[in-house]
């Protein structure tokens, strides 16, 4: 089986850098690097990896783990809940993210979007940050990894504005309404699912899930967080796509080899790896 994780944060693994919040939960399980965990996904099948960063210096860290692995490439971002350090570092630190998009094997801008649930960054810092980087995706043709929570009467309006239908990318970690499914695959938007669906009650949710057409389909760990069940309450790692994929094809009634051959097509299409 062939299968691709299509948003991972292992680039601070084994390391005293990185994301706060990502760099003390692979903290407490010190055996844990970049290379084993590369090594532990290909084992069960995940053979290709997006590493995910948050800030500029995460993003650094993604951009230089991928130089070092065959099997992964970066996406370079600034998370909604930095928009307010990264705007207050100023216009060096701008031109020191977009000068990463030159780097090699950097395919793709994210995470970025709107997080109205935390409110870590005030919601002007977010839009203007978001703008920022959608501005970048067009001029520079690359995907757009997209984190939304709480926030799409917000979002629609800035992704209409600033996309004009030349921006391409995935909802990462989708567990929003069917009617935003909806909009979404309107737009020619991919639809990212970890682990949440494997412990999802919601019957609605559970029906949005089989909603999603194939062809739109990715799978995702965000590894370390959200471990699927049946491991939940340990640290999660790329190697988990496999239960991701296994739970979904159960759910929906798909054929696991075909939903493990179309959702990596679906990868390396929008991310041309």
């Amino acid at each position: 089986m062939n299968l691709v994780d299509t948003h991972c944060h292992v680039q601070s693994a084994g390391l005293a850098a990185g994301e706060r919040g990502t760099r003390e939960l692979w903290a407490k399980d010190p055996s844990l690097t970049g290379a084993t965990l590369v090594d532990r996904a290909a084992a069960e099948g995940v053979t290709r990896l997006m590493v995910v960063g948050c800030d500029i210096a995460d993003s650094q860290l993604a951009v230089d783990f991928v130089q070092q692995h065959d099997q992964a490439w970066a996406s370079i971002g600034i998370h909604p809940h930095e928009a307010a350090a990264t705007l207050e570092a100023g216009d060096a630190a701008l031109k020191t993210f977009t000068d990463l998009l030159q780097q090699p094997k950097v395919q793709a801008i994210g995470e970025c979007g709107l997080d109205f649930f935390y409110n870590h960054s005030p919601k002007a810092e977010q839009l203007k940050i978001l703008q920022f980087q959608l501005e970048l995706a067009a001029k520079y043709d690359k995907p757009v990894i997209f984190h939304v929570r709480e926030a799409f009467d917000d979002f629609w309006p800035i992704f209409d504005k600033f996309s004009q239908g030349s921006i391409r990318g995935v909802l990462h970690s989708f567990t929003d309404s069917r009617e935003n499914l909806d909009i979404a695959l309107e737009k020619g938007l991919y639809i990212g699912v970890n682990g949440i669906v494997t412990f999802a009650k919601s019957e609605a949710q559970l029906a949005m899930y089989k909603a999603i057409p194939l062809e739109r389909l990715l799978l995702e760990t965000d590894a370390p967080f959200l471990t699927p069940t049946p491991f939940r309450g340990t640290i999660n790692e790329p190697k988990q796509i496999r239960i991701i994929a296994e739970f979904l094809a159960k759910l929906r009634g798909e054929d696991l080899a075909l939903l493990a051959q179309t959702t990596t097509a679906n990868a390396c299409k929008l991310f041309g790896i």
